[in-house]
């Protein structure tokens, strides 16, 4: 039995209702797809209104190498890990922790909200380990529970598993069908629970005289469900770093070194550790550096020793690598990096692509800050604009706020942005974001720009127009709220109340995210844009018959 800390014990029984499907409540996990001739109702999260996209989480896992117990605070490099992953998930968080010499109890700390305010030093303290993983997720209203968190710990015939992972099964379907028929009972529709009993039973054509054969088990997992999901899987003293054959979901690899290591070459340093995040951004912060992504299909290996590569499932011939491109526009941090680039040099790229497919005669570029910052530098320095700030962010303003009046209410933006009156007036201002949803927010910003002065505003989106839902792990809206079905740029430009409108191509937006890469292997490149063009690398979802 592993308790946690918050009083969640996290035998078999709770494991399976642990951890909902990566999207919406249970009941509704279908919510926010669009299969023909069928529309399921949206799913909306609790507190304000949500007028964008949300990313549904992050992962991180940390092991110490050499003799145990070890000098790191794994605990603490996995809870600043997950600080630096807080903006892919800020409803909950967890922790789970291993000795590395039993296979029965790992330390389990889990909670809702921030991190900052779940992991306090006490907590911290108790959760000693050798090595550890790490999840930070978003959900959504009717599943927003502790018993929801990940990490979450089964109790296999071998021993405590834990996982955590981020993605969205696009055929869970078909793999509950086959776990089904094994004769294993599910309490849940949670993708996490398929994976977990689809690790819990080793593969009927795999020999495990000497005990479970993790890689094989994974591997398996990996042929029945082909995307969407990174994983980390700890068992007693390793850690499982698993992406996807189509390298949907981010997952990279970095190295602990010492203290004073500064910016020496990684491959001479000697390793004290090793780690695994969803993104890069957060290594430097604890001591590691970036070593390289893990491929996809690729199941790495993390031990005292060191890691490796135990095994690569491919995808078939005929497909491409489909890393979701919106990583790029919007989800990951800008200083992360994602194949060989930062993330801020491709934003970058994406707004001087933008200049030139939509060029302007204005006074001053400027962004909405800070999602459409590097891009609306990349669109200033194309077109030979100044870039000046117009927009004051109100950092200190949460998700619950007073309820206004109908007129504050219009006003609604005046609470997240203040106008830079004295940069605005009397401008034509270029007006850069990274994306367009709902369309809710752009117009009280346009107004709050011309209340302060300016004289024309025209709004450049970084991205196309997103106009189909994703299935493999990011929130985003039905068809039906996207504001890009409904109106045209034009049609959009004079719903707004900006002087014009345009968006990024989408052949733009992949040349962009290309420019600055360090390989262009057709064989080892490609992206996801499903949302933008609803061509879903995996094809469509089976239509759910719960």
């Amino acid at each position: 039995m592993a308790e946690s800390d918050c009083g969640n014990v996290c035998d078999a029984s709770s494991a399976q209702s642990c951890c909902k499907r990566e999207r919406g409540a249970i009941a509704s996990s279908a919510a926010s797809k669009v299969f023909p001739d069928k529309i399921y109702k949206s799913v909306q999260p609790k507190g304000d209104h949500v007028t964008g996209m949300t990313c549904e989480c992050g992962v991180f896992g940390a092991i110490a190498c050499g003799e145990y117990p070890t000098q790191l605070d794994i605990a603490q490099m996995i809870c600043l890990g997950l600080v630096a992953l807080q903006h892919r998930g800020q409803e909950s968080a967890g922790i789970v922790t291993s000795l590395g010499k039993s296979s029965k109890n790992f330390s389990v700390h889990k909670g809702m909200g921030m991190i900052n305010n779940i992991f306090n030093d006490e907590a911290i303290r108790k959760l000693k380990g050798n090595l550890g993983i790490g999840h930070t997720r978003y959900s959504t209203a009717a599943a927003s529970e502790v018993v929801n968190c990940q990490p979450f710990v089964v109790h296999t015939a071998h021993g405590a598993l834990a996982i955590a992972h981020n993605g969205e099964l696009v055929n869970c379907e078909s793999l509950r069908r086959e776990v089904l028929e094994r004769g294993v009972g599910l309490s849940t529709h949670s993708d996490s629970e398929l994976i977990a009993q689809s690790l819990c039973c080793a593969p009927e054509d795999v020999s495990e005289h000497d005990g479970p054969n993790w890689p094989a088990r994974i591997r398996h997992f990996m042929t029945l469900a082909p995307l969407s999901y990174s994983l980390v899987v700890m068992h007693k003293d390793k850690i499982y770093a698993v992406r996807d054959s189509y390298g949907n979901r981010p997952l990279c690899l970095g190295k602990i070194v010492a203290f004073d290591a500064g910016h020496a070459n990684i491959e001479d340093q000697l390793a004290e550790g090793w780690v695994v995040s969803s993104e890069s951004c957060g290594f430097l912060s604890i001591g590691a550096r970036y070593v390289r992504e893990v491929e996809p299909g690729e199941i790495i290996e993390l031990s005292r020793n060191g890691y490796r590569t135990v095994d690569i499932v491919e995808r078939p011939d005929y497909k491409r690598m489909a890393f979701c491109i919106f990583e790029y526009v919007y989800f990951a941090r800008s200083d992360s990096m994602f194949e060989g680039q930062m993330v801020y040099s491709a934003r970058l790229q994406c707004g001087r692509q933008l200049a030139r497919e939509s060029p302007l005669d204005a006074d001053l570029v400027s962004s909405v800050p800070e999602s459409g910052t590097a891009a609306a530098h990349g669109y200033a320095r194309e077109s030979g604009l100044p870039f000046g700030e117009v927009l004051c962010k109100n950092r200190y303003v949460g998700r619950t706020f007073i309820q206004p009046s109908n007129r504050l209410r219009q006003l609604g933006v005046a609470k997240k942005f203040g106008a830079l009156a004295q940069n605005v007036e009397g401008k034509r201002i270029v007006l850069v974001d990274d994306s367009i949803v709902r369309g809710n927010t752009i117009g009280p910003i346009i107004k709050l720009l011309r209340d302060a002065g300016a004289i024309e505003v025209h709004i450049r989106i970084a991205s196309p127009p997103l106009q189909y839902p994703c299935y493999m792990g990011i929130n985003i809206p039905t068809r039906e709220e996207l504001i890009a079905n409904k109106l045209n740029a034009t049609q959009l430009a004079n719903h707004v109340g900006a002087d014009s409108l345009a968006y990024l191509s989408v052949e733009g937006l992949v040349k962009a995210v290309q420019m600055n890469k360090t390989h262009v292997n057709p064989l080892k490149s490609g992206y996801c844009t499903a949302c933008l063009t609803g061509e879903y690398p995996g094809g469509l979802p089976e239509e759910l018959s719960w």
